[in-house]
């Protein structure tokens, strides 16, 4: 069954990544005339964005790359841009 959601209801949910990561909120969502173009991920405490983008505030996630959403968003680990990807000296510190 397609459950709806309205817009104003994504906002501050959790963002979790496929692999289980937590990677931040739903600050906003882009639209265009007729769709959703992508969402405004910023990065929380804790969260996976966190860590990695510093002093940034956020990514903007396309709807393309969102698997689903009810409680919280799924997002598809490709959304992570290749920049901040973990490096290997930042795996081994693990």
């Amino acid at each position: 069954m397609l459950k709806m959601k309205r817009v104003s209801e994504t906002v501050g949910m959790k963002v979790f990544t496929d692999n289980g990561d937590y990677f931040g909120e739903v600050e906003e969502a882009i639209l265009t005339k007729t769709k959703v173009y992508g969402w405004r991920v910023r990065a929380t405490r804790n969260s996976y964005l966190e860590k990695v983008l510093g002093s940034a505030k956020g990514v903007i996630v396309p709807q393309n790359l969102v698997k689903s959403f009810g409680d919280v968003m799924l997002i598809s680990k490709t959304a992570i841009p290749s920049q901040i990807e973990e490096k290997p000296e930042d795996m081994e510190a693990s």
